[in-house]
């Protein structure tokens, strides 16, 4: 097992979002972060938005642990539009995302995407290495966080270090929701 293999969060099930045909994904070669989570949710066509919603509430569901979603491209635009449509439950159990080059609402399949201009309902990141095409309306409506790729002097190393406090963020949000859950049961448990 490499170093950066050891990196990944172990106590957060990681659901990837990708196309397919794609190289490796942007989360692979950046942060050598392996091209699957423990879930891998295929994006394949926007006409069948219904069917992969369906998947990725089975892979959430499915999850053992709290979700962290990691999607690139078009799959940042379905992420949303998922968190933003879905069931409450299936988007409670997700702690947050990292979002990876998103391209502008025109790029986005025809705005298959498109989706009520609300904060997500979890934390998230947007790292772009090609900042000025991503919109900074989607970025505001999403409630996300931009780490500009260009600005990066070292690269690699300080998008994986943002990439890290947003996970200790998750981190403290899980436990925060544990322990209201657990006063919630037992109003006379201390915290």
């Amino acid at each position: 097992m490499s170093i950066a293999t050891a990196m990944i969060p172990t106590g957060f099930s990681i659901i990837t979002i990708g196309t397919p045909g794609r190289a490796a994904p942007a989360w692979n070669t950046r942060l050598r972060w392996p091209p699957q989570g423990d879930a891998h949710v295929v994006l394949d066509s926007s006409a069948r938005r219904g069917i992969w919603a369906a998947q990725l509430d089975a892979a959430v569901m499915r999850a053992d642990r709290t979700v962290v979603l990691v999607a690139e491209g078009v799959g940042c635009h379905a992420a949303s539009w998922w968190a933003r449509l879905s069931p409450a439950s299936y988007v409670s159990r997700v702690a947050g995302a990292l979002l990876f080059d998103p391209p502008t609402v025109d790029d986005q399949a025809d705005g298959a995407y498109a989706s009520p201009s609300i904060t997500l309902p979890f934390p998230s990141i947007v790292l772009a290495e090609h900042a000025p095409q991503v919109a900074d309306a989607t970025i505001a409506s999403w409630g996300s966080r931009l780490i500009d790729g260009r600005r990066q002097r070292h690269g690699e190393p300080r998008a994986w270090q943002s990439a890290q406090r947003l996970i200790g963020r998750l981190t403290n949000r899980v436990v925060e929701r544990d322990v209201a859950r657990i006063l919630a049961l037992n109003p006379n448990a201390r915290p």
